[in-house]
């Protein structure tokens, strides 16, 4: 298998795709998207760091078995900051608290 090189101009533009989706976060911290801020947030997380792997970690020139393991991490990580989000969405807010004596 060849193993084709990152040429200057494509770092560069990989390197202003990920300040130009590190502003978005930044934007994002800033917006009241309410609910779905850390959604949001993670899917920007996501994009930069699927770049960073593809590209600066090399995997898109890289073998079907480091491919298949560097897919298990990923849907590993997937599987944790899923189960985090949603424990995040189905928690009240500390204003809505019930009543002394009230049934939810």
């Amino acid at each position: 298998m060849t193993v084709r090189e990152l040429s200057g101009r494509g770092a560069a533009t990989i390197l202003a795709a990920l300040l130009a989706l590190t502003a978005l976060t930044t934007a994002v911290a800033y917006a009241d998207l309410g609910r779905f801020a850390a959604a949001v947030a993670i899917a920007i997380a996501t994009a930069k760091a699927l770049l960073v792997a593809f590209y600066f970690m090399e995997l898109r020139a890289s073998s079907r078995v480091v491919r298949v393991y560097a897919a298990a991490g990923i849907l590993f990580l997937a599987l944790l900051l899923l189960g985090t989000l949603d424990d995040s969405v189905r928690r009240l807010p500390a204003s809505d608290e019930t009543p002394a004596g009230a049934s939810r």
